[in-house]
């Protein structure tokens, strides 16, 4: 049996390893701009100036990198 590709911690690891700077947009309306330092099934770990905020992914809207990501799917 094939294994299901996870598409999101595929994304979120490509913008941590390769530090890309990201808009996080949260389902307030608030934006975040900064890294991503480390993540799980629940929360994101976000670097901005240097300050450290924990991020639940429920309060997330949107992930906006400020390059594009070729992520493989296949």
């Amino acid at each position: 049996m094939s294994q299901s590709v996870n598409i999101q911690d595929q994304y979120l690891n490509l913008l941590r390893k390769d530090r890309i700077q990201v808009t996080v947009f949260l389902t307030n309306g608030f934006q975040l701009r900064g890294t991503i330092k480390a993540f799980d099934n629940f929360t994101v770990l976000f670097d901005t100036d240097g300050k450290q905020q924990l991020i639940f992914k429920h309060a997330i809207s949107t992930f906006a990198p400020s390059k594009n990501v070729n992520l493989e799917t296949e």
